[in-house]
């Protein structure tokens, strides 16, 4: 049996993983993960396969189980979750498939317990125990039994069953990175087979020995924790957290470039350009590469796409204040310890268009800026997940600038067909993600991080992190930016770009029901879809046509900085795939909204 590697997703070996994976063991281990019904076993189970996952019938029952894959420092594992019984003395149907399963092969049993109730849960552990097979205890729900007053020693209860045991919180994640890790100490337990009656009395000399009561009032503390990981509560804080920490980073990004480095480029840098304009040839071809076109008679930051202007501006001006605002915020949620429950929460989404719950962190960057949402798509395990995550990002989510000029050129025409572009792009991001998921080798990795307590930032801490990251972009996006403004203005020169721009006219009038003029606005996209939009609204178009404009826009080749990251981040090969896969996900989708506009 074959298993994709975590790394590089590869079936037959591991050479040339980006990760060092270890050995490959072609010989599965299977782990059977046994418990008391309702102990949050399909919790674990969930954490540690993902949502991958199949449920098939016991042969000659109704009864069904769930298996999944698990693979952890080049180890495979085959995860069976076992139907929940609260004894090896069958009482009905259930039961007895769940004794032939723990009866039958397995290499480890993870016996999960509710930490909660550990009196009545001991009575399966030690009939599993007594089997004599390797075993480890995940002793779940930590947290609900220390609400109750319920403090357990976990190194006592450990000599007591003599096997490993970790505390757990499945529906957090926590404790889980540390079950699988300790996988590999599972063991046989010194506990001899005993009859019924000598059971209970050894229940009761270990829960006296380990397990101590007392009145305990919720804390904040617990009461916070409580909600913001609750399937509920915890997606609408969420969700709150993450509006609220978007609004934190377009205020703190506009407020760095309306009040320090707007005013210092047009106060100082702007007029020691002018002067060595003057002193150039304004129409030669040095002039357009270092310094641009003249807008209006002079230069303009935004619109000349010189070297120095366009060039340092856009990296510096518009996308710099942006990481800061970002990485500020996310080094706040970080060092909270909120942003692995945000990470946790998302998962299942995530998963279900090829990503686990940290990919909400470069999409969440993508809506201020999409080159520190590429860049941040590191933060994810594989090649796979990365690929995926920068191509949806390009596609679907807008930048704030591009946001800006959405509103700016549909307002007018009223507010719900701002609302179908962000529709489109919402729907494309699901329906492309789940293709890709489908399509593309592999399978996400599992998210098993541990969740820490809440604590209070450290400002120290933050700083450093924000300059690492700031200085990280500023060594390898500015260049990369200029060197694309660069190739775009010599594709002008040479007048490629126009070329390009009068061929795919007939197509654009065609197929998307565009007019001709709107072919130049949309290719100019390449260099900068903002400036871009605002190029369709002296075209006189309808409201359908600006919609179906818009959106062809927001989803074709992202600006030139992102276009350069992308090839950074991808390489050649995977940027080709990428673009692409933007070129046929526009054009399917202005031809579809153009046909619901028709049968509309």
């Amino acid at each position: 049996m074959k298993f994709p590697c975590f790394g590089c997703h590869k079936t037959e070996s591991c050479n040339g993983c980006h990760v060092k994976c270890g050995e490959v063991d072609s010989k599965p281990q299977k782990i059977l993960l046994v418990g008391n019904p309702n102990v949050g076993k399909s919790a674990v189970f969930s954490r540690l396969t993902g949502v991958h996952a199949i449920s098939s019938n016991f042969p000659g029952t109704t009864i069904s189980f769930t298996q999944g894959n698990l693979r952890h420092e080049g180890q495979n594992y085959i995860l069976i979750d076992v139907p929940g019984t609260y004894t090896l003395n069958p009482t009905n149907e259930a039961e007895e498939v769940a004794k032939r399963i723990i009866m039958g092969d397995s290499d480890i049993v993870v016996i999960v317990l509710d930490a909660g109730a550990l009196e009545r849960n001991l009575y399966l552990a030690l009939q599993v125990l007594e089997l004599g097979g390797k075993a480890i205890v995940a002793l779940n729900m930590v947290d609900e039994a220390r609400h109750k007053g319920i403090e357990i020693d976990i190194k006592a209860l450990e000599e007591a069953l003599g096997v490993p045991v970790v505390p757990t919180v499945a529906l957090a994640g926590r404790g889980i990175k540390e079950l699988v890790s300790r996988l590999k100490e599972a063991k046989k337990s010194h506990i001899k087979p005993q009859s019924d009656e000598d059971r209970w009395k050894t229940i009761g000399n270990i829960v006296m020995k380990v397990q101590k009561a007392h009145h305990r009032h919720h804390t904040a503390k617990d009461r916070l924790e409580d909600i913001t990981i609750n399937p509920l509560w915890g997606v609408l804080v969420g969700v709150a957290v993450i509006a609220t920490s978007f609004f934190a980073i377009r205020r703190i990004g506009e407020g760095i470039i309306n009040y320090i480095l707007d005013p210092f480029f047009s106060s100082f840098v702007l007029p020691l350009l002018e002067n060595i304009s003057k002193s150039m040839n304004q129409e030669g071809i040095i002039h357009s590469l270092l310094l641009g076109s003249l807008i209006n008679g002079s230069l303009d930051f935004e619109q000349s796409f010189g070297l120095f202007t366009t060039g340092i501006y856009v990296p510096i001006v518009m996308v710099l204040p942006y990481i800061v605002a970002f990485y500020t915020v996310l080094s706040l949620l970080e060092d909270s310890g909120y942003l692995p429950r945000l990470a946790v929460l998302f998962d299942s989404l995530m998963h279900r268009v090829g990503l686990h719950g940290f990919a909400i962190v470069p999409n969440l960057l993508g809506l201020g800026c999409n080159v520190p949402g590429v860049l941040a798509t590191r933060v994810l395990e594989s090649p796979r997940e990365r690929f995926i995550a920068s191509t949806l990002i390009s596609i679907a989510i807008p930048c704030t600038s591009l946001q800006a000029m959405i509103f700016g050129a549909l307002g007018g025409f009223g507010g719900k067909y701002v609302v179908i572009v962000y529709g489109s792009l919402a729907v494309t991001w699901i329906i492309l993600g789940r293709l890709l998921n489908i399509l593309l080798p592999g399978y996400s990795p599992e998210l098993i991080i541990e969740i820490p307590p809440y604590r209070l930032p450290s400002l120290r801490g933050i700083g450093l992190k924000l300059w690492f990251r700031v200085k990280g972009f500023l060594f390898e996006a500015i260049p990369l930016v200029m060197f694309g403004v660069l190739l775009v203005n010599l594709l002008y020169i040479s007048g490629a770009m126009n070329l390009i721009s009068n061929f795919l006219a007939p197509f654009f009038n065609t197929v998307l029901g565009l007019p001709a003029s709107t072919a130049g606005p949309i290719i100019l996209g390449l260099l900068r879809k903002d400036v871009a939009v605002g190029m369709l609204l002296p075209l006189n178009l309808t409201s359908q046509e600006m919609v179906i404009s818009v959106v062809m826009l927001s989803m074709t080749f992202p600006c030139i900085a992102t276009f350069i990251v992308l090839f950074k981040e991808l390489g050649f090969k995977k940027m080709m795939l990428s673009l692409s896969i933007m070129l046929v996900t526009a054009i399917l989708s202005g031809a579809t909204l153009r046909l619901l506009f028709l049968l509309a």
